[in-house]
C-alpha cells in the first residue's frame, strides 16, 4: 500500500491573525476555517525565518536555513545560486514513487540549475524569483529593467491578464485531477505578498474596509477561494480522507512601503499578526509565528486546536513518517504523536536571522538584538519573554530571571557556535 498522497499549501507573507479561524474579523475564509475544523490547527506555529528563502528551504529540507544553505547575514544572502543539491521532500517523495509537483512562487533559485525539476519536482509551472506582478507576471522591483518570469520548467509561458492566484489554482486542480496516487502536489501561492492587486469581485466582497485592509482582505479570500477549489478536487476524485493537507505561510505579514513597489516610504499596515509584536523580517513572535494547519481526515482527529510550538522544518520528517520511510538525517522532528494524540516534549526552537537570535524553551523566548521588522536596524538588547502570559513580548523579565537568562544565552551561544562552524564548512573550498 502506498503512502498517503500530499498537499502543501504555501502562502507568502500571510499574517497569524489573516483568517478567520485565527480571529481575523475582517478577512472571511471560510474553506479554511473548514479546513481547520477536519484537522489540527496550531496555535504556536512558527516558520524557520522571518522572510522567504530561508523559510521555504527549511520546508523541503526539513533543515534550520543555515544547514539548508539559504539564510541571510547582515543583510547578505550567503546563498546567491539557489537551494544548494541535496536531498528535499520532493526528491525523497519521488523516490518512493511520488508524481511531484510545484505549482507558484520558487525562490530558491532563478538560474535553470536551480530550477525546481532539478530539485525533485517532475513539474513546475510558476516564478523563480521573489514576487511578480499579478497580471503581467513581470518582476520590476529591483530590477533595471522589467523582467517576465512565469515558467512551465525550462519553457517561459505568458498568460498576459490573467490574475496569478487564479493561474495557480487552475494548474494545481489540473494536476489534481489527472495524476495518480501517490502523489505530492506543493501549491505555493504568492499572495498576499506585493504588489497589492486583487479582482474587482474580490475587491467588491469588502467594500467596506479602508483601502490597505480591503486589498488585502481581497487577496486572501482568492487563496480561500483556490483552498475550496483544492478540497472540491481531492473530494471529487474520491481521494480527501487519504491526503495529507498542510496549510502555513513563509513568514509573518510584511510592513514594507510596498502598495506600489517602492511608491511611499510608508510602513503598510494591511496585514495582520493578530497583536502579536512584530513583523516579516523580525524575530518578536509577529515575524514568525504563522497559521499552521494540518488535515488528514483518514489518519489524525479532527477539529483539534494544538497549543505546542511546532516548525516548519517538522513538514519534512512527518511527512515522510506517515509514508512509512521515517528519517533521521533532519533537523526536524516528526510530528505524529503531537498531532494525533497530543503528545510532545519539551524542544528548545532556535532562529537566527540577519543580527538577530531567538531561542524558545517551554514558555520562554529569548531575543537578542532585535529589529521590528524588514528595513529597521537591530536594536542591541538581550529580552526574555513569558509566552504563556505575554505573548506580544510587552514585558522584558530578563532582570527578574537571571538564572534562566543565562540558561537561554548559553543555549543561544551553542547555537551561534554551530553555525559558525556550518557557515565555515560551506565556505571551505573543496577538491
Amino acid at each position: 500500500m502506498s503512502g498517503p498522497n500530499v498537499v502543501i499549501i504555501y502562502t507568502d507573507d500571510l499574517g497569524w491573525g489573516d483568517l478567520g479561524c485565527y480571529g481575523s474579523m475582517d478577512v472571511e475564509t471560510p474553506h479554511l476555517d473548514a479546513l481547520a475544523e477536519r484537522g489540527v490547527r496550531f496555535t504556536q506555529w512558527y516558520s524557520n525565518s522571518p522572510v522567504c528563502s530561508p523559510s521555504r528551504a527549511s520546508l523541503l529540507t526539513g533543515l534550520h536555513p543555515a544547514h539548508a544553505g539559504v539564510e541571510s547575514i547582515l543583510g547578505v544572502a550567503r546563498t546567491v545560486t539557489g537551494l544548494p543539491d541535496q536531498p528535499t521532500l520532493a526528491s525523497r517523495l519521488g523516490e518512493l514513487g511520488y508524481e511531484t509537483a510545484i505549482f507558484g512562487k520558487w525562490h530558491l533559485g532563478v538560474e535553470p540549475g536551480s530550477a525546481p525539476h532539478r530539485r525533485g519536482f517532475g513539474r513546475h509551472f510558476g516564478f523563480r524569483a521573489g514576487c511578480v506582478d499579478y497580471y503581467s507576471h513581470i518582476m520590476y522591483w529591483g530590477h533595471r529593467h522589467p523582467l517576465h518570469d512565469l515558467w512551465e520548467d525550462d519553457t517561459e509561458v505568458w498568460r498576459n491578464g490573467e490574475y496569478l492566484t487564479d493561474v495557480i489554482t487552475d494548474e494545481a486542480v489540473g494536476f489534481l485531477e489527472a495524476v495518480r496516487d501517490p502523489f505530492f502536489c506543493y501549491v505555493s501561492y504568492n499572495a498576499p505578498h506585493y504588489p497589492m492587486h486583487a479582482p474587482a469581485d474580490a475587491m467588491a466582497r469588502f467594500a467596506h474596509l479602508p483601502w490597505e485592509r480591503q486589498v488585502m482582505a481581497a487577496m486572501i479570500s482568492r487563496v480561500d477561494d483556490g483552498v475550496g477549489r483544492i478540497v472540491k478536487a481531492l473530494r471529487r476524485t474520491g481521494r480527501l480522507d487519504d491526503t495529507i493537507i498542510v496549510f502555513s505561510s513563509d513568514n509573518g505579514p510584511s510592513a514594507e512601503e510596498r502598495n506600489w513597489l517602492g511608491g511611499e516610504e510608508i510602513a503598510y499596515p494591511g496585514g495582520s499578526a493578530g497583536g502579536l509584536r512584530g513583523h516579516k523580517g523580525s524575530l518578536f513572535e509577529g515575524g514568525i509565528r504563522v497559521p499552521g494547519i494540518w488535515s488528514w481526515p483518514g489518519g489524525l482527529p479532527q477539529g483539534v486546536v494544538c497549543d505546542e510550538p511546532a516548525i516548519m522544518m517538522d513538514v519534512l520528517p512527518t511527512v515522510l513518517a506517515a509514508a512509512g520511510h521515517p528519517v533521521d538525517d533532519a533537523d526536524g522532528v516528526d510530528l505524529g504523536p503531537l498531532l494525533r494524540d497530543g503528545r510532545a516534549g519539551e524542544r528548545t526552537l532556535c532562529w537566527a536571522y540577519e543580527s538577530q537570535l531567538a531561542v524558545r524553551r517551554g514558555r520562554w523566548k529569548l531575543v537578542i538584538d532585535p529589529s521590528e521588522r524588514l528595513g529597521t536596524p537591530s536594536v542591541p538588547g538581550r529580552l526574555v519573554f513569558d509566552l504563556e502570559t505575554d505573548p506580544a513580548e510587552r514585558e522584558d523579565r530578563s532582570d527578574d530571571q537571571p538564572e534562566l537568562l543565562a540558561e537561554l544565552l548559553a543555549a543561544a551561544e551553542a547555537w551561534s557556535a554551530d553555525l559558525d562552524r556550518w557557515r565555515t564548512r560551506a565556505a571551505a573550498p573543496t577538491g
